[in-house]
């Protein structure tokens, strides 16, 4: 598979959206699977999103769309859309962000910047954690990496205000 990384780079947010969903669709039909409303929602919510939200962020869209406001209505859908990899849970902020790449087995890292908070996806290229685990004679069965750090945006401001500074 080829390396990509999503998140930082500007695109269409639309067909961003729509593909995600009609991917999603087609893959929950393909694995004889709900993709229920709410599960549908939540995960047009992390796209339209285009950030790591967490459950009581989803929960609050939910809400004002009628779904309700029960915990567990958020907590099945995101459970749901990790479990079939439409989504990924990233631990350092508690909260979870639509895959980049549904549909796909892969090994992703997430890179977050520290200043505004957004979040891009992609993948690991496992190697020197595949050659350490092997050196042990561990065998990895998942990965998933958060690094923090500044994205180019915030970088390029960072420049800018230390050059006036």
């Amino acid at each position: 598979m080829q390396k990509s990384t999503k998140g930082f780079e500007p695109h269409d947010h639309k067909l961003c959206v729509s593909s995600a969903l009609t991917s999603a669709e087609a893959l929950c039909l393909e694995r004889c699977v709900q993709f229920t409303p709410v599960r549908r929602r939540v995960l047009e919510i992390l796209l339209e999103a285009h950030a790591a939200l967490g459950a009581y962020d989803v929960l609050a869209r939910l809400n004002a769309d009628g779904y309700g406001a029960k915990p567990p209505i958020a907590y099945r859908a995101l459970s749901f859309l990790v479990e079939h990899g439409f989504a990924h849970r990233i631990e350092r902020l508690n909260a979870f962000i639509a895959c980049a790449h549904p549909g796909l087995q892969h090994d992703p890292m997430f890179m977050i910047c520290r200043s505004c908070g957004n979040v891009a996806e992609t993948e690991t290229g496992k190697t020197l954690l595949d050659a350490s685990a092997d050196a042990a004679g561990f065998s990895i069965e998942q990965t998933v990496i958060e690094a923090e750090g500044l994205c180019p945006l915030c970088q390029t401001h960072d420049q800018h205000g230390a050059q006036r500074g």
